[in-house]
């Protein structure tokens, strides 16, 4: 229960967030399941995953 708390307010903040924000929360929250990856993926700009791409190497 505490983890999926955790994962709103990471969602929330991401949600929140500019896509500069969007793409170092993505790069270095750590625990999550494939799905909350993938949740949070579906939040980001489309016209910006190039940029995700780079930053993840």
């Amino acid at each position: 229960m505490e983890n999926n708390q955790s994962f709103e307010q990471i969602k929330e903040k991401f949600k929140a967030a500019d896509v500069d924000e969007k793409i170092e929360i993505y790069t270095t929250v750590r625990g999550l399941t494939v799905e909350q990856y993938k949740e949070l993926l579906r939040m980001f700009p489309i016209k910006y995953l190039d940029k995700l791409e780079k930053a993840m190497g």
